[in-house]
């Protein structure tokens, strides 16, 4: 067997990044949103609560969003600093429009959190409404206070 290649993300200077929203890849029509919710190796990471909370509540929003038919998946970074969002055939500033939205939709979510029965959720008593509004009303403000370019600095992507 061949040595693998790197993959992209590990190309990029984490040390360089900020929170907010960056394009992470294109391959062909699906790009691969970086939803960087948090510094990396600065510390302050995600507990598993609020990123499982998190990806309960706008995974269902998101794919209920304008955009949600070309919403190919959402989940969390292993390295706890935030989500992965990959969307077909949609450009940077729809995503965006719609990511707020999704945020939004959840800090003002009145209601039971989405997915948290044992039928529904291999670890359902892991999940807490309120960490994920948290979590989404601590990104949502970064959103707003930037510009959004989706680019890495230092990078081509």
């Amino acid at each position: 067997m061949n040595s693998p290649e790197r993959i992209a993300s590990f190309t990029v200077n984490h040390d360089l990044i900020d929170e907010g929203i960056y394009v992470s890849r294109i391959d062909g029509d699906v790009v691969t949103y970086d939803m960087r919710t948090r510094r990396p190796n600065a510390g302050d990471y995600m507990d598993n609560l609020t990123m499982h909370s998190t990806e309960h509540m706008f995974a269902t929003y998101i794919r209920s969003s304008n955009i949600g038919a070309d919403v190919l998946y959402f989940g969390p970074m292993g390295c706890q600093t935030g989500f992965y969002l990959l969307v077909k055939g949609r450009d940077n500033d729809e995503v965006l429009v719609a990511v707020i939205s999704t945020l939004e939709a959840i800090v003002s979510h009145k209601g039971e959190m989405f997915g948290a029965s044992r039928i529904e959720c291999g670890n359902f008593a892991n999940l807490s409404l309120d960490a994920a509004k948290l979590e989404c009303a601590r990104y949502l403000a970064v959103l707003k206070s930037k510009n959004n370019d989706f680019k890495y600095k230092g990078t081509e992507l």
